[in-house]
């Protein structure tokens, strides 16, 4: 293969990153069946934009990944969690393409990968491969399609990303993905921006309603309103071949003719991802699970996605004077749906006033804050919140709760226990713990002082101190003690941990480290016999697993194989 890439890699990016529009002609598909989505690029997720396409695979794991272009594999990252077995190709023209929740690898990337994973005896790995170590041809078969990184169903996760790292809307690349159907719109909100702003005689958020008009877009009541204003709506749209409730790639308000708001989701960055709760009504949507995508402008947004926008979207209604606002929300393919909304200018007084809650513990976004009661102390850095608010804090029989889910957090934020009442003995199988609204348990990565411990976490609610003292569970699956396994391909076995959590496991044969591959979503540890061959008929099998608080359980036992 003719790959030149290193001698003029840097003048290729320069001229690429020169042209105005992207080489629609360069990237094939990943996959040799008709494209359907179960994600869009720039889809709204839980603290981050979706980064590239969610492709379905027909509901089962093993279709071919072909390369949508030359280049070299880049990068292998192989986690439990997040992007599973996950494959990065680095091409002439400067882009990186991304391939994730794969199955396995192509025979010579597989070989490379597990010849490093049992140099460093661990099955999550990440590996930056020389450029001249696994190059790649176009269309050629680098992978097979799965559902690794934690509980995801059977998909491609497919991105295309600059020399950055930063990703790009794939579709702009002539990705093609087809879509005739219309975004919809299910819900308006309107938002006061201040004390003295009113909307319907209400100072506090109010859901507007909205009815369909002959040709498919929307009317909104007629509102009253004065002062500053802004407004939000839930919004999705579905492509053609799936039922998912995909997002959106533009949205756009106009007053009276003039655009005041739009964003777009061409690109972004991964590190101004977090933003994207600054562009929802988080409160809605950690009560409702509902993202009310915002018109305005928080002024501490830093999201590169917006453009065309003046008072930062917040309309200024003045007494008597008539506007026609229009909100639209269009889908790459430029299929749109519009919702008008008519408002009357009527100086009103105010009888809905927004609730706000007083407590003892005031928090100053620019500040930094700490507060402490019952043993327990909260530690906020300077502008870990992004607005001033009174907190709730509350310490009951050492269960902490700390304020509710429903505020965002920019930043971690230090939790710290007093376990100066519980004896020595008893510590080292103590941990923090998160308690849900339903009184699940997960564990809070504990770090362990003298007399205290403590944890950083985004996550605001209920915490309390618990101690694990059961190891976790591990079995054979698929195999008994004392079995000729001479025609198994694989050795399973379940594994599990119901309070703190499975940290870490090994596995061992005749007292040589095996490559045991944990899926979360089947709680399985898998061994490939064909890693090795076997010249002795007799063998021992060796597996520990440790749980979070160091809780251990070994498995033992005995299996024949002659090959």
């Amino acid at each position: 293969m003719k790959f030149r890439i290193f001698g003029i890699l840097f003048f290729t990016i320069i001229s690429v990153y020169s042209q105005e529009k992207y080489p629609t002609d360069y990237f094939q598909n990943p996959l040799n069946i008709p494209l359907y989505l179960s994600g869009t690029f720039g889809e709204l997720r839980t603290n981050h934009f979706h980064a590239g396409l969610d492709i379905k695979t027909n509901q089962i794991e093993g279709l071919k990944v072909f390369a949508s272009a030359e280049g070299y594999v880049s990068r292998i990252k192989i986690s439990a969690w997040g992007y599973g077995k996950a494959l990065y190709i680095t091409h002439p023209n400067g882009y990186t393409t991304v391939y994730a929740h794969l199955k396995k690898f192509n025979k010579k990337i597989e070989a490379f990968l597990k010849t490093k994973q049992y140099e460093k005896e661990s099955y999550e790995i990440q590996l930056f491969p020389k450029p001249n170590e696994l190059t790649i041809e176009k269309g050629e078969v680098i992978a097979y399609s799965g559902s690794t990184g934690g509980f995801v169903g059977p998909h491609l996760h497919f991105e295309i990303r600059d020399h950055n790292s930063k990703p790009i809307n794939p579709m702009l690349f002539g990705i093609d993905i087809k879509d005739t159907k219309r975004p919809n719109i299910n819900v308006l909100m309107v938002y006061p921006q201040n004390d003295s702003s009113q909307v319907n005689q209400s100072n506090a958020p109010l859901q507007i309603n909205f009815k369909s008009l002959a040709d498919g877009n929307l009317l909104a009541d007629k509102i009253t309103a004065t002062g500053e204003i802004g407004f939000g709506i839930n919004t999705y749209d579905r492509l053609n071949g799936a039922m998912n409730k995909n997002g959106i790639y533009n949205m756009s308000m106009t007053a009276n003719g003039q655009k005041v708001y739009e964003h777009e989701v061409e690109t972004f960055s991964f590190a101004e991802s977090k933003y994207l709760n600054l562009l929802i009504d988080y409160d809605r949507y950690a009560n409702l699970k509902q993202r009310v995508q915002r018109c305005f402008v928080h002024p501490s947004n830093k999201l590169s996605v917006y453009k065309n926008i003046i008072n930062n979207g917040v309309l200024s209604i003045v007494d008597s004077l008539t506007y026609n606002v229009i909100i639209v929300v269009k889908d790459f393919e430029g299929n749109k749906k519009s919702l008008t909304i008519p408002i009357q200018g009527k100086k009103d007084s105010i009888t809905i006033y927004k609730k706000d809650k007083s407590t003892q513990y005031p928090i100053k976004a620019n500040e930094f804050n700490k507060y402490q009661k019952g043993g327990v102390t909260i530690a906020f850095p300077k502008n870990t919140f992004y607005d001033d608010f009174y907190l709730d804090f509350k310490v009951i029989d050492s269960i902490a709760t700390i304020h509710n889910k429903t505020v965002p957090l920019h930043k971690n934020y230090t939790l710290t226990f007093d376990v100066s009442k519980y004896p020595h003995k008893d510590r080292d199988q103590l941990f923090i713990a998160k308690l849900s609204d339903k009184g699940r348990v997960s564990y809070k990565e504990t770090t362990k002082k003298e007399h205290t411990f403590y944890t950083t976490t985004k996550d605001l609610g209920t915490f309390t101190l618990l101690t694990d003292t059961e190891e976790p569970s591990l079995k054979l699956a698929n195999i008994k003690d004392q079995q000729w396994l001479t025609h198994y391909n694989y050795l399973k076995l379940k594994v599990s941990d119901k309070l703190s959590g499975l940290k870490s496991y090994r596995g061992e044969i005749d007292g040589k480290w095996i490559l045991l591959e944990y899926s979360p979503k089947h709680g399985t540890l898998t061994y490939d016999f064909r890693d090795k061959k076997f010249t002795n008929a007799k063998h021992q099998l060796k597996v520990i697993a440790i749980d979070n608080v160091g809780n251990t359980k070994l498995l033992e036992a005995t299996f024949y194989r002659k090959k």
